[in-house]
């Protein structure tokens, strides 16, 4: 099994800044993709950033020049520095990650989600 934890999420105002932080632990041989999802109230889920395995990026329009998506191997995390934040960025954000297990199973797991909200 793999367990995916967040956290970094709260109340910023503005043109504030905040890093998220997701960490993988378990049975993992291997982690291929990593990203982070939002969802606001009464919208669908959407992608905000990923990174493959190979450390190339991939953002969402509405946040491309404001987040950067990074990660560290050897911790098995993965980070979202979220910049010049604004209101419409509040949403509860989800990493997602998939890879290979120590048996060499696939895997896909969601973290439990962390609350970001943006206001003054």
């Amino acid at each position: 099994q793999v367990q995916l934890v967040e956290s970094g999420g709260g109340l910023v105002q503005p043109g504030g800044s905040l890093r998220l932080s997701c960490a993988a632990s378990g049975s993992i041989f291997r982690i291929n993709n990593l990203a982070w999802y939002r969802q606001a109230p009464g919208k669908q889920r959407e992608l905000v950033a990923s990174i493959t395995l190979v450390g190339s990026t991939n953002y969402a329009d509405s946040v491309k020049g404001r987040f950067t998506i990074s990660k560290d191997n050897a911790k098995n995390t993965v980070y979202l520095q979220m910049n010049t934040l604004k209101p419409e960025d509040t949403a509860v954000y989800y990493c997602n990650a998939d890879g290979l297990t120590t048996t060499f199973r696939t895997w896909s797991y969601w973290g439990q989600g962390t609350q970001v909200t943006v206001s003054s």
